[in-house]
């Protein structure tokens, strides 16, 4: 009886060592993993190459991921009113052709998708809402593009750079229907927006002027955070309507979201009715002298409600080089060779925690770019991975 007994209790430790092991695998399996590939490596990886060289591309960046242990791809499909997939509004992006409406051979976001979900991993399509092109060359805007019937009016600005005009109701829709395009017409896991939003003060004056003429005075900073929020509110019920996530990448800094980006983020995590998760840049260090990762993590933390997921993205671009802006923090990445490792621990213990992104694929698998640290921050990320 007595052997009996012990032999039972074995059985019960053995159970829950067993039960313990599995519930630990799922939380990590449940932990996204996501690693940003912009137009800057689709034109350095797709553009000029025949269709079987720049597939095979994809497929070493898509397997170099897998085995560094990431499952999740931010995938920049939209980067200049442009795309890389088949689209009946926007052109064939240069960024993975040789000039912008012509078509590369192959859809690319329908190959990234099929490769990447053959490996469980998933593909979100990273838009750039606003942004026509860097610079202010109008001729360089195709007549394929959708901003090219907007030139010479209000609803494109044209300065340093040329961008749709948020305030624009054409615009919005133009926005909300290039959304509406991908959701259903490919097998995404979500979408996701960057911290690009309102480009100029000044860029909707006569839409202000006109708005404010017929309906209560409100700021000139508070049109702006509201023409933001209701093009944000239509995505969001767009992708609600087939199923998919919406999320948005702003600033790591709060403050500048408010005062020069004008992207509410505090009314957006407030609730699920904007979006369904947020990626804050938070590109600090432990020791930068005006924003200190902690106390910024610790601020985000404190805005995000229930209602919506929080993934923090990770500076590996700032691996082994200088930090200018850091103040006594400007050595801190030359100096260390953990810290991303260290803002994964911290990060995870926050409320709402799904995941974390490294900005971006070329500073991790790049040789060109990478420095003596960048191994060294690799191989101790690992350590926390497996």
């Amino acid at each position: 009886m007595k052997r009996y007994l012990i032999l039972l209790l074995v059985v019960i430790l053995l159970f829950n060592l067993v039960f313990s092991i599995m519930e630990n695998n799922k939380k990590i399996v449940r932990e996204k993993r996501a690693i940003f590939i912009s137009y800057i490596e689709l034109s350095k990886y797709i553009k000029n190459y025949d269709k079987s060289i720049s597939i095979r591309n994809i497929d070493m960046m898509i397997n170099n991921i897998e085995k560094l242990g990431f499952n999740m791809i931010i995938l920049q499909v939209r980067s200049f009113s442009d795309a890389i997939y088949k689209s009946k509004i926007f052109p064939w992006s240069s960024s993975v052709s040789v000039s912008e409406g012509v078509y590369p051979g192959y859809d690319v976001l329908d190959y990234f998708i099929k490769c990447a979900h053959n490996k469980n991993i998933s593909i979100y399509a990273w838009i750039n809402p606003y942004r026509v092109r860097n610079s202010g060359d109008i001729n360089s805007i195709s007549k394929d593009n959708p901003a090219f019937k907007y030139i010479n009016t209000t609803s494109l600005y044209v300065g340093n750079g040329i961008f749709y005009n948020p305030a624009s109701d054409d615009v919005i829709d133009l926005i909300v229907d290039g959304v509406l395009e991908i959701v259903s017409n490919y097998d995404v896991d979500g979408i996701l927006f960057d911290d690009y939003f309102y480009p100029s003060n000044d860029i909707d004056l006569v839409e202000y002027n006109e708005y404010i003429s017929t309906h209560e005075y409100i700021s000139i900073s508070d049109y702006h955070l509201y023409n933001v929020n209701r093009m944000i509110k239509k995505v969001h019920d767009v992708c609600h309507k087939y199923k998919k996530v919406f999320g948005i990448s702003p600033d790591g800094n709060i403050d500048n979201n408010y005062n020069k980006n004008f992207a509410d983020v505090k009314k957006w995590c407030s609730s699920g009715e904007y979006i369904d998760y947020i990626m804050p840049q938070i590109y600090y260090g432990f020791y930068n002298g005006s924003k200190p990762f902690v106390s910024v993590l610790d601020e985000w933390e404190s805005i995000v409600s229930s209602d919506v997921d929080i993934f923090i993205v990770l500076a590996f671009y700032k691996v082994g080089s200088m930090d200018s802006y850091a103040k006594d923090g400007i050595d801190e990445w030359v100096i260390n060779n953990d810290i991303i490792m260290r803002e994964i621990i911290l990060s995870r213990n926050i409320k709402n925690y799904k995941g974390f992104a490294l900005f971006r694929y070329d500073y991790l698998f790049n040789e060109d770019l990478k420095t003596e640290n960048t191994l060294h921050e690799i191989e101790n990320m690992k350590k926390i991975l497996n």
